[in-house]
């Protein structure tokens, strides 16, 4: 009996010791717990919710990758807009669990401190096909851009279209925002990208802005298939997530430079199934200063006209581009290349082009691509094989040629 009383009065006296502690620290009512800390007010808590919080283990520090995703995204974040096609009922932020985005809505990025924007052609594409051609040379207002501030506030501005490349899937719009509010990118080069290199991109997929995913670059020199149908080649293949809204944002490399420009998923669902596609920047870097200047593009030529591969197929070429058509009075005619026509024996093939310089030629895409790497006024080296499909065999042979201009 004399065991049992002590040790309730220990017990009694614990308890008591308790209180006394918890009415120092939180001169309420005794009956709970208190959760406090200098930051929060006292939360009570009853003691069977308190014996069962789990303990709350510090976060620690960040391993060195994390912290490095981690500035990449903080340094290139206030660079990646919102670009809404202004033929749109805009919504900037998902009202539901399932969220439907308009055809239109998209990401860009800061270009330049003179307020371009850089974005997919193909995000402008609706309030584009609903515009003269001539007004487009008029710089109409096209989208509205919500630009993400240091301060955390999102500003809004209308753009207007200064020039666009449905062959690059790349358009330009530009803001009136003030020169502090503007964070340019920082370009790359694509030249140099490797599979395997870590990659990210910031975007606004499915309205949601600012999201940021992580994967790797998958492969190099893809031919993309735009959402306007137009083959682009030379694409960056990458298994980070890209989403409906993710395109005209920017893939970047672990540095936080721009080395792409995410355009097209492969799908057959419609969401991102690890395998998207960017058009390398060295094409997009061409292409914006003369968008800037001229509205449009001042592309080289050898102003020809090729057959297409079914066309090729059906005159048993192989491989290479064939000439079809040859402008009069053209570098291309002087030079004494020939174009498919019709003999005794019906349609023989024209001279089939099978190399620009270093670069093999197998289809006529290849030579349109080889060509951005040039300029005007460039004189380049062609092999050309004549006489395929005869009798005697083709003959290879290198032709000089100047090229010349050709507008979109």
């Amino acid at each position: 009996m004399q065991l049992r009383l002590s040790r309730k009065a220990a017990e009694k006296t614990a308890m008591e010791a308790e209180k006394s502690f918890l009415k120092q620290r939180c001169p309420l009512s005794h009956a709970f717990y208190w959760a406090c800390s200098p930051a929060a007010p006292c939360i009570a808590q009853p003691a069977a919710v308190q014996e069962a919080l789990p303990s709350i283990v510090p976060r620690g520090p960040l391993s060195d990758r994390e912290q490095a995703i981690i500035n990449v995204f903080d340094q290139t974040t206030y660079s990646v807009v919102n670009v809404f096609d202004l033929t749109l009922q805009a919504n900037s932020r998902a009202q539901a669990s399932n969220v439907e985005t308009p055809e239109g809505n998209g990401t860009g990025f800061v270009w330049d401190k003179e307020g371009h924007i850089v974005t997919n052609y193909h995000v402008l594409a609706n309030v584009l096909r609903t515009l003269p051609k001539n007004q487009l040379q008029r710089n109409p207002r096209v989208a509205r851009i919500t630009l993400l501030g240091t301060d955390g506030f999102q500003n809004s501005y209308e753009a207007i279209f200064i020039g666009g490349d449905r062959s690059r899937d790349v358009a330009v719009v530009k803001i009136g925002a003030d020169q502090d509010a503007l964070q340019p990118v920082t370009v790359g080069d694509s030249s140099t990208v490797r599979v395997g290199q870590q990659c990210l991109a910031i975007g606004n997929p499915f309205g949601f802005d600012h999201t940021l995913t992580t994967g790797v670059v998958s492969g190099v020199g893809r031919e993309i298939q735009s959402p306007l149908g137009i083959t682009i080649g030379g694409g960056i293949q990458t298994d980070a997530s890209i989403n409906p809204g993710n395109s005209g944002g920017p893939l970047l490399d672990s540095k936080g430079r721009v080395i792409g420009v995410n355009t097209a998923i492969f799908t057959q669902s419609g969401t991102s199934a690890g395998v998207g596609f960017a058009i390398p920047i060295d094409s997009i870097s061409k292409a914006v200063p003369q968008l800037i200047e001229y509205g449009r593009i001042i592309r080289p030529t050898l102003n020809l006209t090729l057959a297409t591969d079914q066309v090729a197929r059906a005159l048993k070429v192989q491989r290479g581009a064939v000439i079809q058509g040859i402008a009069p009075n053209s570098a291309a005619a002087k030079a004494g290349l020939l174009t498919t026509r019709r003999g005794l024996t019906g349609i023989v093939p024209g001279d089939v082009i099978i190399g620009l310089e270093d670069r093999k030629v197998t289809r006529a895409g290849d030579l349109v691509s080889a060509l951005d790497d040039f300029s005007i006024g460039d004189t380049v080296s062609l092999t050309v094989q004549r006489g395929v499909g005869q009798q005697q065999g083709p003959e290879e042979l290198k032709i000089p040629i100047q090229l010349e201009e050709a507008t979109s």
